[in-house]
């Protein structure tokens, strides 16, 4: 007998042993589904190096997070496949096709071909395994989410689906882990060099454990009373898309809960670690033991939470994560800086830099074609290498015509101009630009990397947690409240679409749109406020539509 074919108990969900082979089983393939998925965020600046390397550093960091975000762009469309596989033919069937998907663009990824050996057809197959990986996780969520609470009891809703949120934190700690251990065995150059392809290698034995589980799992009682009753959907995307109320339900989840979600999950996941990593120059093994610690909190945070909202609600729970964010995002990622670089923060006061060039002359630094702009402008030069180093600094406008010039506190570098010129060419002016102006910031005081001994690490800590604790009041109860929302014919479709359009587009775009932000700017912080105004709004609307729906039958 299978995992999902026991008696039900009479409170209307399984019995407990079986509740708790079911948590099992979905979570643990989700895990090794999210582990897959996040490999990709964690190694992006190698991964830029090899994939774009035709393209200006801060332009190539840029382009590698916009092909992190394609797999979330095209989530929406693995959402409305595999949903109306799961509403029309069983949930068990569709998400173990997903996690198939999923592991097989993973362990491609890691045998791929890289920029030096076949030129721009690395990025277009980097790209299209990005596209299968988000098709694959389109499908996943939903069907774990819902397999899970079809067969919890009322009242234990929000605790045992809190596991499938769970498990996204375990993916992340597994994927931490094993690049964590890959380049502390193999030395940080030949990790650079070809070793980073080793956790995506791993992902082929993930595959053969997860489908060994997922092929365990029977039908969950739901969707087995739909087909014995006939009420199953037989058109699920005309029933989703073709009922207003439903449409609705969708909206307000959308708006009110998904964007929110999407932007507070992934400042606090991953572009925290970019903000890190790439502005603050913390080494990077330094930022992986700090996620790694992290992550292994948020798990215990995501299960009480969910726990939390079958007491007292999910709307307050959630609403509760989205004002803890809405206080920390400015203040938070202010406090990083001046724990986890001292020495930048007092740089940054006592000689700021000024970029001082014709406002004509400058360019958005966010390029969606893969290299066909090449920033090559005096203006474009300046801005891009001080983007680079992680600098903050102040635009001002200056006369038509001339060429950009940085100051650092009283020294003055003039910016050259490579326009016209091959991309060769465009990028040693640039790399002979960086040189000079890496002297000029050692000189005033700019640090080329953080101390570790001056670090605040409990300073640097908290504030992460800090970060975490709003992403997992807002995470963990979503899985139930979502679940509650829909009716139970279309509910895979119903659900997944909007988590996906919510997760996917706000929160997989966000770490790109804030990097460009910040290189269009010069403020380092701000990139913040994309995810505090997504924030707000839907913290408006939920405060304000939501309903509460712990009680709510959902067979």
């Amino acid at each position: 007998m299978s995992v999902a074919e026991s008696s039900p108990s009479p409170e209307g969900g399984v019995s407990p042993q079986t509740l708790r082979q079911v948590i099992i089983a979905s979570s643990a393939g989700t895990v090794f589904e999210w582990y897959d998925f996040f490999i990709f965020a964690i190694l992006t600046s190698i991964i830029s190096a090899h994939f774009y390397a035709n393209l200006p550093d801060a332009q190539a960091f840029i382009f590698t997070l916009l092909t992190f975000a394609v797999g979330f762009i095209v989530r929406p469309l693995g959402a409305l496949f595999f949903g109306r596989m799961g509403d029309q033919k069983g949930r068990k069937g569709a998400f173990l096709v997903t996690i198939m998907l999923m592991g097989a663009a993973t362990f491609a990824i890691g045998c791929l071909p890289d920029y030096e050996q076949v030129g721009v057809m690395a990025p277009i197959l980097l790209v299209l395994c990005r596209v299968l990986q988000g098709l694959a996780l389109g499908g996943e969520y939903g069907g774990a989410a819902i397999y899970v609470a079809e067969h919890a009891p009322p009242g234990r809703r929000g605790f045992a689906t809190s596991w499938i949120q769970t498990s996204a934190a375990l993916g992340l700690f597994a994927a931490l882990g094993v690049t964590l251990l890959t380049r502390t065995l193999m030395g940080e150059e030949a990790f650079r060099d070809w070793g980073w392809r080793v956790p995506f290698w791993l992902s082929l034995g993930l595959l053969i454990i997860s489908i060994w589980i997922r092929s365990k799992l029977g039908e969950s009682p739901a969707f087995q009373k739909l087909k014995e009753e006939g009420r199953a959907s037989k058109a699920p995307l005309g029933d989703t898309f073709g009922r207003w109320p439903v449409v609705r339900l969708m909206l307000l989840s959308l708006f009110g809960l998904m964007m929110a979600q999407g932007v507070v999950w992934y400042t606090g996941n991953f572009y925290s670690q970019f903000f890190l990593e790439r502005l603050l120059k913390v080494p990077p093994v330094s930022v992986n033991i700090l996620m790694i610690g992290v992550t292994i909190v948020s798990a215990a945070l995501y299960v009480f939470f969910g726990w939390l909202s079958d007491k007292v609600g999910r709307k307050p729970v959630m609403l509760f994560g989205m004002v803890v964010m809405l206080l920390a995002y400015f203040p938070g990622f202010q406090l990083l800086t001046r724990a986890a670089n001292p020495a930048l923060a007092a740089a940054q006061a006592t000689a700021p830099v000024t970029v001082t060039a014709d406002p004509t002359d400058c360019t958005f630094q966010l390029d969606l074609t893969g290299g066909a702009h090449q920033f090559a402008s005096s203006c474009d030069i300046a801005k891009g290498v001080l983007s680079s180093a992680g600098v903050s600094y102040t635009t001002l406008e200056g006369p038509a015509g001339a060429p950009a010039v940085i100051a650092i506190g009283d020294a003055q570098l003039t910016a050259p101009s490579a326009e016209g010129q091959a991309m060769g060419a465009v990028r040693a002016v640039r790399t002979g630009f960086a040189d000079e102006v890496r002297a000029g910031l050692t000189a005033a005081g700019y640090p080329a990397a953080a101390d570790p001994a001056a670090m605040n690490w409990t300073l640097i800590f908290a504030v992460l947690v800090t970060f975490i604790v709003a992403a997992t009041a807002l995470y963990g109860p979503l899985a139930a409240c979502l679940v509650e929302l829909f009716p139970a014919q279309v509910r895979y479709t119903a659900l997944s679409f909007p988590y996906h359009v919510g997760t996917g587009w706000f929160g997989g775009l966000q770490p790109a749109i804030s990097f460009a932000i910040v290189a269009a700017t010069g403020d380092i912080y701000a990139g913040l406020w994309f995810p505090l105004i997504v924030t707000g709004i839907a913290l408006v609307l939920a405060a304000v539509a939501l309903p509460e729906t712990r009680d709510r039958p959902i067979h």
